[in-house]
């Protein structure tokens, strides 16, 4: 029988389940996607998009085991056997602190794992109600002392394969004289690669919800590489010819839609023009804003002498001023009266004006905005300096073999993006499944209870609410800020970090995709050059974040449970 005297527990659940996705969205994919958006090879409309079907997807099909290892293996919910509406009142109380934790630090523009404050906030909620042996410190059962060890493990393992699969591609392509070529005609190869780990993540193991984990191994294996192999045929076919024509012909009046006419596309001649200096750039400057003086001839020849500003980007258009970029939350005045807010906000026009015109158009333009050139803004001159110096450091390579890289990065993305979904949506819908799942069955709901799928889709749903919303904030002060980016240095650091992230969801470990993802960044980006590559000050932010966030939501947590679980109350006599 449900526990209807606790339904404001459970919709207060919805709530703050909602706001820790959020958050989760606006600082942790939003960590994720700085790569492929600090790289240029997504605008962030673009990977709203992409985060919205693929984080679903994630979440949906490959996200139950952690979900089980959030909700029963951090704390001893035996504790809660004899009232299973504590244990209901304590989820909520986690994902208070943990969202209030992490939509303040999203804030103040302070990366953190989310991973990190849903785990410190349940350690807080575990303390409190029964002491420090209610906490499950051990190793047994993949306890506390597991997800602490995976959370060190999981970024020398990114670091590692971001590491081998970027030297590879340094030295075998980057670095050859005919770079662009070699890129080219070894794209099916990379699109093999990945398409492999993307579909091992969904076959692998299977995935409770789709049966998949019936599969016979021999049934395993040739799904993968028949899926990588269909995909890497249609990359020949495709691909190739297209971007030969864009690269090597230069012919920049190709669009999209193009793309389909596959081998067409080989007998397609370019514009008179195309190749010379007065012709429109075929392939996008995907350094613009972070040049430096030893770049290629063609990234100069779009550069002031000083090889910083982009001709074309000052030319014909307007853009914002470092004071805007520094501050993009704040409103600009709305010129047209009847948008102008007169008096209280509260008062029914302005009401009107703010739901009609003011929220809708800030949020259009936070989802399209330039994150890249926020990246390089910064009103610290020390700070500019700084950038400045790193990224001289950072060798730039052809702008044309970047963007047959930017393809393949693309699909990093994507399997980030599912990777991040399966792993990351549990830091809400964990605590949120316990509640519903105690509300609804009015009973202990013990170890093994199943996560319902509506409970994945809403937090899936609020977490791509949240990039979308919200998502710059973090974006901006990551992706070039730790080190250069460019495709082909974004694809090696996704595809490290997912490939660590999905073999940690299949072990069940809530590793961090923040640490995944920077562990990657930072051994690519000394692998592009040495130390001075590195603005090792963001980094040490980056660590001090992930240090005070166990203790900071273990503390809202734990203070709130406590006050709650020991106020005093009425007492009424039958």
């Amino acid at each position: 029988m449900p526990y209807h005297q606790y339904d404001y527990i459970f919709a207060l659940g919805l709530i703050f389940a909602f706001a820790d996705s959020y958050g989760i969205g606006a600082n942790d994919v939003a960590n994720s996607f700085a790569t492929s958006v600090g790289s240029r090879s997504l605008t962030l409309g673009q990977a709203v998009i992409l985060a919205a079907i693929l984080e679903f997807v994630g979440a949906v099909s490959a996200g139950a085991r952690v979900t089980s290892t959030i909700r029963n293996n951090i704390i001893d919910i035996n504790l809660f056997k004899e009232d299973p509406a504590v244990l209901m009142l304590g989820m909520l109380c986690a994902l208070v602190g943990s969202s209030m934790w992490v939509l303040g630090a999203t804030r103040l523009r302070f990366p953190v794992s989310t991973t990190h404050s849903i785990i410190g906030a349940i350690i807080g909620v575990g303390i409190a109600a029964g002491g420090t042996d209610a906490v499950k410190w051990g190793w047994k059962g993949n306890g506390l002392a597991t997800v602490f060890a995976s959370w060190a493990i999981a970024p020398l393992i990114s670091g590692g394969f971001a590491s081998v699969i970027y030297l590879i591609t340094k030295f075998g392509i980057m670095e050859r004289s005919n770079s662009t070529i070699i890129a080219i005609w070894s794209g099916p190869v990379f699109f093999f690669i990945t398409t492999s780990i993307l579909t091992m993540v969904i076959v692998y193991k299977g995935s409770p919800n789709l049966g998949l984990d019936k599969l016979s191994g021999q049934t395993t294996a040739l799904a993968i590489v028949m899926t990588a192999l269909v995909v890497a045929i249609l990359a020949a076919i495709f691909w190739v010819p297209y971007v030969h024509a864009r690269v090597v012909k230069g012919d920049y009046t190709l669009r999209w839609y193009h793309f389909f006419q596959g081998p067409l596309l080989w007998n397609r001649s370019p514009p008179e023009d195309a190749g010379l200096a007065t012709a429109p750039d075929a392939v996008p400057d995907y350094y613009r804003g972070h040049h430096t003086l030893d770049a290629p001839e063609e990234i100069k020849r779009a550069t002031d002498p000083e090889g910083v500003v982009h001709k074309k980007e000052a030319e014909g258009s307007e853009s914002p001023s470092d004071d805007e970029r520094a501050h993009p939350t704040q409103a600009t005045p709305a010129k047209d009266p009847k948008r102008t807010i007169q008096g209280p906000w509260i008062y029914p026009r302005n009401l009107w004006i703010l739901f009609r015109y003011v929220i809708p158009e800030r949020i259009w333009h936070n989802a399209t905005r330039d994150v890249a050139s926020d990246q390089a803004v910064t009103s610290d001159e020390k700070d500019r300096e700084r950038l400045r110096k790193m990224h001289s450091h950072a060798k730039q390579y052809s702008n044309k073999t970047e963007h047959c890289f930017s393809f393949v990065q693309v699909l990093t993305a994507c399997t980030a993006s599912f990777a991040h979904g399966s792993n990351d949506v549990s830091n809400a819908a964990g605590p949120l499944s316990t509640i519903y799942l105690i509300w609804s069955a009015g009973n202990f709901s013990g170890s093994r209870s199943p996560t319902p799928v509506w409970v994945l889709v809403f937090c899936s749903a609020a977490l791509v609410i949240g990039l979308a919303t919200y998502g710059y904030t973090i974006m901006s002060v990551l992706g070039n800020r730790i080190t250069l980016h460019s495709p082909s240095r974004g694809y090696t650091m996704e595809l490290g970090a997912a490939t660590t992230v999905i073999l940690a969801s299949q072990l069940g470990l809530p590793v961090s995709t923040t640490q995944s993802i920077f562990g990657a960044t930072v051994a690519v980006g000394i692998c592009n050059g040495n130390l001075s590559t590195v603005n090792w000050k963001m980094c040490l932010w980056v660590l001090f974040g992930w240090i005070l966030t166990v203790p900071c939501a273990g503390v809202i947590a734990g203070c709130l449970f406590g006050l709650v679980i020991n106020a005093p109350r009425f007492g009424f006599s039958a």
